[in-house]
């Protein structure tokens, strides 16, 4: 197992709050990760049916059975266990010893907050970063195979085929998880409105475009979204707002937390395959914002991030705001320095820099030289994950 970057707030937290809860994407560590931390705890997962059964028909006796607290992993499959936990809680408030996971957001924080708000910190582990994955002995050394790879740890960890790996993660996903979040009842149509989503990525979210191309309605586009947000797949980036005299889009865009989950879902199957691939700019820029939200989400900073367009074509892709001010970050997946690279962020600066230390900007390309040029700084993709230091205040 490598190090994480959220194991540091996950021990810190532990020390004061008597109940620590941790949810993500499936495969994204979290079991692994708890285990490795907490190595006293006893181990129980409430995914075996047996497991399940003795939580949900004998809660009391369920949980009296770890006198000394324990890892619950997968406890949305039985939220009233929750509820009875609140009352040992209470009666024991020491810090550290329950320890819960979860892989579905919506249905494990609404259990969490009726049962144990106040009782229990909540933490999201989210696929690796960049600076995680190259702690792996064998990751990914090219743009192409980093965004082919995606950043799920089982693949890295056992250094399997990413298309294969993906593509079962896929089916169980579509199989299982759908199943248990929301009563889909065509899961052929769901896995292609997933696909439609992947060929959206780094795109507006027009719901009316998506429902139109699925062959659903509307409130069914915006549902299955939904889905797959709460299943830590996809992320809204929302409009940048403020009180500036331009006509802005309104609309999100829509990105994807890994980028080897939209290769898979558009049918790449190799990174020779990508690189000719057209949508390979919009998959770098994907890679390039879920990257620095996912470093945020890491440092418990999960909002402040947006990306800005008007109605006259100026663009950014990414907007991180900070009190030392604005940082424009725009995503070029070319691998050549040159100055067209700042041309559309130029724009948008124009029109957000009111003094030259409340805005600084950068591009993130596919080439590998540090250059600065008219405020702008041109970081190599290899190196973004140095570079970006979000702030601790």
């Amino acid at each position: 197992m490598i190090a994480r970057d959220l194991a540091p707030r996950l021990t810190e937290a532990a020390q004061k709050w008597p109940s620590i809860t941790l949810t993500g994407p499936r495969q994204s560590g979290k079991t692994t990760l708890c285990r490795a931390l907490f190595p006293q705890h006893a181990y129980q997962t409430l995914e075996a049916p047996d497991v399940r059964a003795f939580a949900a028909e004998d809660p009391r006796a369920f949980l009296n059975t770890f006198s000394h607290g324990a890892i619950l992993d997968e406890v949305q499959r039985a939220p009233d266990l929750l509820s009875y936990l609140q009352g040992i809680i209470d009666a024991d408030p020491a810090p550290g010893r329950w320890i819960l996971t979860g892989s579905q957001n919506f249905s494990l924080l609404e259990s969490v907050s009726q049962s144990l708000a106040g009782r229990t910190r909540v933490f999201n582990l989210l696929p690796l970063t960049r600076s995680e994955t190259i702690r792996f002995s064998q990751h990914p050394d090219t743009l192409d195979e980093c965004l082919f790879a995606g950043s799920y740890p089982r693949i890295f960890d056992d250094n399997l085929d990413p298309a294969d790996w993906l593509g079962s993660y896929v089916a169980t996903y579509i199989e299982r998880d759908v199943r248990m979040i929301s009563n889909v009842s065509d899961l052929a149509i769901f896995q292609r409105f997933v696909a439609l989503c992947a060929g959206r990525t780094a795109q507006l979210l027009n719901y009316s475009s998506l429902a139109g191309d699925c062959g659903i309605s509307q409130p069914t586009a915006r549902a299955w979204l939904s889905i797959l947000e709460t299943s830590f797949l996809v992320f809204r980036l929302p409009a940048f707002y403020a009180n500036i005299r331009k006509r802005l889009v309104k609309m999100p865009k829509l990105h994807f937390y890994d980028t080897g989950l939209v290769c898979w879902l558009l049918g790449i199957r190799s990174p020779e395959q990508l690189r000719s691939h057209p949508l390979r700019g919009p998959i770098f820029e994907t890679w390039v914002v879920s990257e620095i939200a996912k470093h945020r989400a890491n440092r418990g900073e999960a909002n402040g991030l947006s990306f800005y367009r008007d109605k006259n074509g100026a663009e950014a892709d990414l907007i991180v705001q900070r009190p030392s001010g604005n940082l424009l970050v725009e995503a070029k997946s070319a691998e050549t320095a040159s100055s067209n690279l700042f041309d559309s962020g130029k724009r948008v600066l124009r029109h957000l820099a009111r003094s030259p230390d409340r805005c600084s900007a950068a591009v993130v390309y596919g080439g590998d030289q540090h250059q600065s040029r008219g405020g702008y700084r041109l970081v190599p993709w290899k190196e973004l994950h140095e570079w970006y230091e979000p702030p601790t205040a």
